[in-house]
Parts: C-alpha cells; sequence; structure tokens
C-alpha cells in the first residue's frame, strides 16, 4: 500500500492527534467520542484524527506536529496528551482540549471550557510567563470514570453480574484484558 505525504513530506497530514485504544476493553466508544469532541471543536486546524486499535488496557491520546509551523518542511515532533496507566484514568474533554490547544493554538480561548475552571491552564506562548496548570481534582475524575463504568454495565458492556453466595451478594465477571484488572 502506497503512502501518501502531505506537503510537510510527513506521511499523514499534520497536526495529527492519534488515540489509541484497547480493544479488549472495549473503549471504542469513547476513543471515537473524544476523536469528535476534538474535530467539533477545532475543525480545520487539526490535519487528522485517527482511531489505532491496541490491546493491554492501552488508551493513549498523541499529537504529531510540526516543530516550526511557519515552515510546512519541518519535521514531526510528537507529545502524549494523555496516557490511562500514567495520569490514572481516562480524561476529562475539557482538559484534552486544552493539551491539543496548547500544542497546536496557543493562544486560542476555548471560550466556557477556559471560563468554567478560571483562568486558562495553559503553555506558556513564545514571549509569555508560563502559567501553573492546576491540577485535575481527582475525586472528579475517580467519579467520572465509575459513572461510566456503571454506565457501561447497565448497557451491557461486557460485564456480567452473577450471584456468588446464596446471601444474595453479586458478583462482577468482567471480560477484560489482563492489563486493566
Amino acid at each position: 500500500m502506497a503512502e501518501n505525504t502531505n506537503q510537510s513530506g510527513t506521511p499523514f497530514p499534520l497536526p495529527r492527534v492519534t488515540i489509541k485504544f484497547c480493544t479488549q476493553c472495549k473503549w471504542m466508544l469513547r476513543a471515537a467520542y473524544f476523536a469528535q469532541e476534538l474535530l467539533s471543536t477545532f475543525s480545520t486546524a487539526l490535519g487528522e484524527v485517527a482511531l489505532q486499535p491496541s490491546t493491554g488496557g492501552t488508551f493513549v491520546v498523541e499529537i504529531f506536529h510540526a516543530t516550526d509551523p511557519s515552515n510546512p518542511s519541518a519535521n514531526a515532533q510528537s507529545r502524549i496528551l494523555w496516557d490511562r496507566k500514567a495520569e490514572g484514568g481516562f480524561p476529562e474533554t475539557k482538559e484534552l482540549k486544552r493539551r491539543v490547544r496548547d500544542v497546536i493554538e496557543p493562544g486560542r480561548d476555548l471560550g466556557h471550557v477556559d471560563r468554567h475552571n478560571g483562568p486558562a491552564t495553559r503553555s506558556a506562548a513564545p514571549g509569555e510567563e508560563a502559567s501553573t496548570p492546576a491540577p485535575a481534582p481527582a475525586a472528579a475524575t475517580a467519579t467520572a470514570t465509575a459513572t461510566t463504568a456503571s454506565s457501561t454495565s447497565k448497557a451491557g458492556g461486557g460485564t456480567a453480574a452473577s450471584t456468588a453466595t446464596g446471601t444474595g451478594e453479586h458478583k462482577e465477571n468482567k471480560v477484560v484484558c489482563e492489563d486493566c484488572q
């Protein structure tokens, strides 16, 4: 299969966001949702958003961008925006949008996304002082993850409940990959 290259000589349009997700954990819909949100927000500022099936409990969002935006023949540079294993869960959509914005359009205002949590938590553009990013509240992330897991089990997302003992207790039997446990 021949690879198409863009004007910069890279085999894909820049900036490019890739979302690697575990197929065994059934995270394709989550990955597709994040892709749709990024495309809706950044439209033509993104060259491509790609979904890459993987295994092993993987959920990694990575961006490839030109090292010098004014020079289209510059080499591509990659940066991991989110790694589920390193960050301890899945990103809030707002946080993922902030991280993408910080790479491709640092001066852009994201409207309600920036106003909701006070001052924008973004990297400094050339000539600006860096702002200290506010840490994401762990309780909110844990609640969102638990809510998603609960919704998935109610919707038949690969979880089956069975009676463990005669006392009416239910034991969860999850069908997930080894690394996700």
